[in-house]
């Protein structure tokens, strides 16, 4: 459980610190196949995840920043720089662990920039990563001569296959192929097992870690579904070409390194160098064969189930807790929504403007209803805690109705005008709004958060990006009037499209942005106004 936890430490301080210049920096790097899963490679080994970088390349080919084929490439890129991620955990630098938790700690606790905090959240998580790999070996080491021990594990050495799909049940229910082969190698070098179930169970953790992706891709958007399957086929097919290998006959004991647990680590790096040697080049040729298993189209698909309650309505923390699940479904919603909006102006998609369009309906409702709910819960006598809770629950319902407005209304409007006049922006003026629109959405993605935890550092962070979001603006619109001034003819003719779209695009970070708003203020983190106080002036009273 330590190393799952101090995993995802490191995987969220990299996020909350440098996930937009990482975003772009993926971005960048995905002009080729092989740039592309460079890029994907570094992602994993700073995220400690190939997963987040599955999400990330997924979102990228949703809102249409990134192809398909290059989306999958930065997967399948991810996958090896997790591998070699395992390597650099699994080294013998015990030493450093009270140098980095002493680090770790004073800059996460003394700093006052948000960046130097999670630099110290990421020293804390290397640390303790360290540390729960050294409590497993201490904790199997007594029980490796223990006659139900040794059974089991000459039971699985008879039967490389049920280790195999054992190693891919763990690392899809711990979530994490990285955790999995760390856990897998310390028992290999503890003598837990014998190096045979080591390698079958590293190489059945390959495969788990690729089914995560797929169940967390499943309900959303076609291009993430495609993406996760071909990377699916591509390490479900390598996993089962090397698990035939050792099933095959006995290997060499030192056939990739002299210590068992090295040999698991080795292992699980050749497993990942093999998928990007092998698959990378037949990309295009994996998302094919995906496209014929995916559903033809992922549509908006019915109503959900009302998270509002009526019977809850007599017991009024759970009636809240009511509405702030609804308030989630309304947030995901207008994500759903946010996120492919900025491909109808790449190439009008009557299709996706329709999903955009119901998925609109469903948030009008949701907030009508979740109105109707608190003014009925509103009718029994509250403390002023709750009043204060329903109030704020309207007023984030009214933002994420504001939101979707802009996005069905505004933007599939603008879209479809273009579409209708033959219109396109400049390549540097459609740049310039997908990256945009993609910090918009990444603070989509932190209002869910804020939504989900109610974490105050994170409700901070997102008061923040609206200011930056604010100056990001005025700096395009900026770029847009220089272009101009050049007279490029795609600019001029597009001129009052492109300033109307950063302006919506800005409109909608703000009102999703407000779900932080009563966090922050409960925390003092809010000025009562952002007006300095007047001057006096002399003679006037």
């Amino acid at each position: 459980m330590l190393l799952l936890w101090s995993v995802r430490l490191i995987r969220t301080g990299v996020e909350r610190a440098f996930m937009p210049q990482l975003k772009r920096s993926l971005k960048n790097l995905s002009d080729n196949r092989l740039s592309a899963a460079a890029g994907g490679m570094l992602a994993a080994m700073v995220l400690q995840s190939s997963t987040a970088v599955a999400l990330v390349g997924s979102g990228f080919a949703i809102s249409g920043l990134l192809g398909t084929t290059a989306a999958l490439a930065l997967l399948l890129g991810a996958d090896l720089g997790s591998a070699l991620m395992a390597q650099v955990l699994f080294l013998p630098v015990q030493a450093l662990v009270p140098f980095a938790l002493i680090a770790g700690g004073g800059t996460f606790f003394k700093a006052r920039g948000r960046k130097a905090k999670q630099i110290g959240r990421i020293l804390i998580g290397f640390a303790l990563v360290l540390v729960s790999l050294s409590m497993i070996r201490t904790a199997t080491a007594p029980i490796s001569g223990n006659e139900i021990v040794q059974s089991i594990a000459a039971y699985f050495q008879a039967d490389l296959l049920s280790a195999y799909v054992i190693g891919a049940l763990l690392a899809w229910a711990m979530h994490s192929s990285l955790a999995a082969v760390l856990v897998f190698a310390t028992f290999a070098a503890t003598g837990l097992i014998a190096a045979p179930v080591a390698a079958a169970l590293v190489i059945g953790a390959n495969l788990g870690g690729a089914l995560v992706p797929v169940v967390l891709l499943w309900s959303g958007d076609r291009p993430g579904q495609l993406i996760a399957l071909g990377n699916l086929f591509a390490r479900g097919g390598t996993t089962l070409v090397f698990i035939a290998i050792l099933m095959s006959g006995p290997l060499p004991s030192t056939w990739l390194a002299v210590l068992t647990g090295q040999q698991a680590i080795a292992l699980h790096i050749l497993v990942n160098v093999a998928v990007v040697v092998f698959a990378l080049p037949f990309a295009t040729a994996l998302i094919a064969a995906a496209e014929r298993v995916a559903p033809a189209k992922n549509m908006a698909g019915g109503d959900a189930l009302s998270a509002l309650d009526p019977s809850a309505l007599d017991h009024t923390p759970l009636a809240l807790a009511c509405t702030q699940r609804e308030l989630l479904r309304m947030a995901e919603t207008v994500q759903s929504m946010l996120v492919p909006v900025m491909q109808l102006f790449r190439a009008w998609d009557g299709d996706t403007a329709r999903v955009i369009a119901i998925r609109e309906d469903h948030v009008d409702r949701m907030h009508f209803e979740t109105k109707i709910y608190v003014s009925k819960l509103r009718e029994s006598a509250l403390d002023s805690i709750a009043e204060k809770a329903t109030l704020d629950v309207i007023a984030i319902a009214n933002s994420f109705e504001e939101a979707a407005d802009r996005i069905a209304v505004n933007l599939t409007a603008l879209a479809k005008k273009m579409r209708d006049e033959a219109m396109v922006f400049s390549d540097e003026g459609l740049s310039d709004l997908a990256v945009f629109h993609d910090q918009v959405a990444t603070n989509g993605q932190l209002a869910l958060r804020v939504l989900t935890t109610g974490d105050a550092e994170a409700a901070r962070q997102l008061v923040e990006e609206k200011d930056r979001i604010r100056i990001e603006e005025q700096r395009l619109q900026e770029r847009h009037l220089k272009r101009l001034q050049e007279g490029g003819p795609a600019s001029i003719e597009t001129t009052n499209i492109h300033q109307e779209v950063l302006r919506l695009l800005k409109q909608i970070n703000a009102a999703i942005s407000y779900v932080a708003y009563p966090i922050a203020e409960e925390t003092g983190d809010l000025l009562e106004s952002r007006l300095a106080r007047p001057r006096r002036i002399v003679g006037l009273q």
